[in-house]
């Protein structure tokens, strides 16, 4: 949403082009303030703007990070003063290796395992930071599956602020080492993901300097994915995907690149042609897919049973959102199953070589899995987002992977086996 000059709320904070918070359900706005629902509807809440002189000159003028957008962010405009981790503008791999192995025309990999901590969780968490610090908060917080919690731990831990992370206990090894090693407070809690969010919500509601920046800051937070969008019609020469394939769990990404692609286009930054959102989600947490399957508004929740632990949500936030949007394009929510989901990680590392998580294996499997049913277009040029990096999550193909062979130091032995591989 874009406000004119006479509707603008006032507001003491520099939030940038930010002028208010707007209920993404009956309208109703409220002036910037670390708020998350609607005071009349108790309806989400997102930002709203009054965008100024924003060109491709201006952006391509900035900085080689997320900051480069910070005229169509919700972040002061001396964002750059303070210590942040800097994510974004990742490569964007023209992957003719893996189109050729799915069966698509041109093929486009967004990937973003290559910010600070190794997922696209550093872009929200450094426009949450941004905003909380102009907000008055003095600790960052979370509740999360796996990748926030890396990156707010290093984001705060950048800043100089405490950190206050909680995860659930059955959290992948590596994402609790690569979290507590910035040595803020990590809280392991008994319960799935859900269990972890609703206990945030109450801790929130007790701490009144922590921002929990996908509760009491997510308005701001939910906006950085937006720079996703940004990035990949900016690394195309200016124009949009034909189609775009982003894995789902609270659902946010997805409803906000898909935000991204529209404000561009309303801006004139680029062609606003049009352009096809499909979701992606694990079988053992796939919510989404079923309503959209059912053809239902509703997402009825579910206990997550899944290896794509950063997709394990059972009660996305932002499902119904997610639904509106694929229906709104023309796209689609499909789900695929945990052999597929390794299937998906092994077939982008041996075409693109790319190791993604779990969650890059579920966007590359659903994308096979659509162009199977006739819902992907083989012809249209396509974009899949792989948002975190394989090392995170090196158990989901531990048992599958290893040397090709163990053989005596002689090259005899080295040519049988290469006789064996090639056999």
């Amino acid at each position: 949403m874009t406000l004119t000059a006479s509707s603008l709320a006032t507001t003491a904070f520099d939030l940038g082009p930010a002028r208010a918070l707007s209920c993404r359900e009956c309208g109703h706005r409220i002036p910037l303030a670390p708020e998350f629902a609607c005071p009349e509807c108790f309806g989400p809440l997102e930002v709203a703007y009054e965008f100024v002189d924003v060109t491709r000159t201006s952006i391509e003028a900035g900085p080689r990070s997320i900051w480069r957008y910070r005229q169509l962010l919700p972040v002061p405009h001396d964002v750059q003063r303070h210590p942040n981790t800097e994510p974004g503008l990742t490569r964007l791999i023209k992957a003719d290796r893996l189109a050729a192995a799915l069966g698509l025309r041109s093929l486009w990999v967004k990937d973003d395992t290559g910010n600070p901590t190794h997922s696209f969780k550093d872009r929200v968490v450094a426009v949450a930071l941004a905003a909380a610090r102009e907000l008055g908060f003095t600790v960052l917080a979370c509740p999360s599956t796996g990748n926030l919690a890396n990156a707010t731990a290093a984001a705060a831990a950048r800043a100089g602020w405490d950190s206050v992370v909680l995860i659930p206990s059955s959290l992948e090894q590596a994402k609790v080492l690569t979290t507590a090693v910035y040595d803020g407070t990590l809280l392991a809690v008994d319960g799935t993901y859900d269990d972890v969010n609703r206990l945030a919500t109450e801790l929130a509601a007790e701490h009144e300097d922590w921002a929990f920046v996908n509760v009491n800051v997510r308005p701001y937070y939910a906006e950085g994915s937006k720079t996703l969008g940004y990035e990949v019609a900016e690394q195309l020469g200016w124009r949009l995907p034909g189609q775009v394939v982003v894995p789902v769990a609270s659902g946010s990404q997805l409803t906000k690149v898909d935000k991204g692609f529209q404000e561009l286009g309303s801006l004139g930054l680029v062609e606003p042609t049009p352009y096809r959102v499909f979701g992606a989600q694990a079988t053992g947490c796939s919510p989404v897919s079923r309503a959209f399957a059912e053809g239902h508004d509703v997402v009825q929740p579910v206990r997550p049973d899944t290896i794509a632990r950063s997709l394990a949500i059972g009660n996305p936030a932002d499902g119904p959102y997610v639904l509106d949007t694929v229906r709104r394009t023309g796209g689609a929510v499909a789900d695929v199953s945990d052999e597929e989901v390794v299937e998906g990680i092994r077939l982008l590392a041996r075409t693109e070589g790319v190791f993604a998580e779990t969650a890059g294996g579920v966007t590359v499997a659903t994308a096979k899995k659509l162009l199977e049913a006739g819902q992907l277009d083989p012809d249209a040029e396509t974009v899949l987002l792989i948002t975190g990096d394989g090392l995170k999550t090196l158990d989901a193909v531990s048992d599958r992977l290893g040397p090709t062979a163990t053989v005596p130091a002689t090259s005899k032995a080295v040519r049988a086996a290469l006789e064996g591989r090639v056999a």
